[in-house]
């Protein structure tokens, strides 16, 4: 499943104590989002989840400005191994 490789990421002992934890929310919004742009490209005009993928998009955005603030370093790694963009800075 898609939704246990992203998962693995985080290791096995830390997943059990630390779903809370904002790395395991960035995570879990990134498995979200690949899932909902996937249905997206197959139903273009279903506007409800183009607005669920918005919201989460936002959150996970929060959550990585939060973390880079405050870590920068693991912020670095969690964005190289989710393979996502580093966010612009104001």
């Amino acid at each position: 499943m898609v939704k246990n490789s992203f998962i693995s990421v985080i290791s096995q002992d830390e997943k059990d104590e630390n779903r809370g934890s904002v790395e395991f929310q960035i995570v879990s919004f990134t498995n979200r989002i690949r899932r909902l742009t996937s249905h997206l490209q197959l139903h273009k005009k279903d506007y409800l989840s183009q607005r669920g993928l918005r919201k989460i998009l936002g959150k996970r955005q929060r959550l990585l400005s939060y973390l880079s603030k405050k870590n920068r370093i693991c912020y670095k790694e969690l964005i190289n191994r989710l393979d996502i963009r580093e966010s612009k800075t104001r």
